[in-house]
């Protein structure tokens, strides 16, 4: 029997995102680079053999496809917004929930799929980032009563969460889930490795504006 699988993503309004470049990057390059990346989390998402309906939880529509369900971010921290959608979720009948950034900028729908199958295997899974420090995407099955731990240190707290609840972690390391951009090095680390061609989409014509120091 198919499970019902959703995966959800958590996004600021789009002009708040990814402030730590605003001394490099003009507003208009910043909001086009967030807009890039969280549709290509979205491409990931939607190409995924284990994912069946994807949602967004934000305070704006902005630019999301029809598709995508789209709920509301009462403005009370990525935790409670989460915890809110999560509930929203669960009457619609979601049996396992897959939370994600929408800064993952080298994500690939094969990168879901091994998060979600090592995810079955107790029913919580999770990938840090390079940094091992924060959590780039977490899987529960079922999807309550997990806490959401999103802030500092989050990997550690999530897997004492996991503990707490008796599910043994599977912790998976793939460069789609590991790589995020918070950084204006981040970006020109990206564009140097010449790693995917996104970086040739959204590097070449923004970082020639960029002011360094």
């Amino acid at each position: 029997m198919a499970v019902n699988s959703w995966a959800l993503v958590a996004i600021k309004a789009r002009a708040e995102c990814k402030s730590r470049l605003a001394g490099y990057l003009a507003p208009n390059m910043r909001l086009a680079l967030v807009r890039l990346m969280l549709g290509r989390v979205l491409e990931a998402l939607a190409g995924a053999q284990s994912i069946h309906r994807i949602a967004v939880v934000t305070p704006e529509q902005d630019t999301l496809p029809p598709n995508v369900l789209v709920l509301p971010d009462a403005g009370g921290g990525l935790n409670a917004a989460l915890d809110a959608a999560r509930n929203t979720l669960l009457n619609l009948g979601a049996e396992e929930l897959l939370v994600l950034p929408a800064d993952l900028p080298l994500i690939t729908s094969a990168d879901v799929d091994l998060l979600v199958s090592h995810g079955r295997i107790t029913g919580f899974a999770l990938a840090g980032d390079d940094a091992g420090v924060g959590t780039n995407a977490l899987y529960v099955a079922p999807p309550a009563p997990f806490r959401f731990q999103f802030g500092c240190d989050s990997h550690s707290h999530h897997l004492a969460e996991g503990m707490r609840l008796g599910r043994r972690p599977e912790r998976i390391r793939a460069r789609g889930l590991g790589v995020d951009l918070d950084r204006i090095e981040d970006l020109l680390r990206l564009r140097a490795e010449g790693a995917h061609p996104f970086i040739t989409a959204a590097g070449d014509p923004w970082l020639r504006q960029t002011r360094c120091g």
